[in-house]
């Protein structure tokens, strides 16, 4: 039960990481790449999905939103590599994987109530 309740946090951190960097590269392609107004509406609204998804996790704000950032830093170093073509060198790599066990530690370790 316990890895299935991890599962779907992760799940929900994925999502919510694919919101918010989605989000702000549509922005990013409207002010910077001058693309259609319709790139920054479409930002806008998956920016605020962003603001909805953490919601569903099962802990409070503050550790929800800690926790969020190493899986925050992970995926940006992946959106980089995968979307705008530039490859993590070792120390992203260190650093991504030493956000991940804060990630780990933060969310899932256990705690008495």
């Amino acid at each position: 039960m316990k890895l299935i309740l991890i599962s779907k946090s992760l799940a929900f951190f994925l999502l919510a990481g694919l919101c918010e960097i989605g989000g702000g590269y549509l922005v990013w392609l409207w002010l910077r790449e001058d693309r259609s107004v319709w790139f920054a509406v479409l930002g806008a609204v998956v920016l605020m999905l962003y603001g909805v998804v953490p919601t569903l996790q099962p802990a409070h704000f503050g550790r929800v939103y800690a926790a969020y950032g190493g899986i925050f830093i992970v995926l940006s170093i992946l959106w980089g590599w995968k979307i705008d073509k530039i490859a993590p060198d070792f120390f992203d790599l260190l650093g991504g994987a030493i956000a991940l066990v804060g990630v780990m530690i933060i969310m899932y370790w256990p705690r008495t109530a």
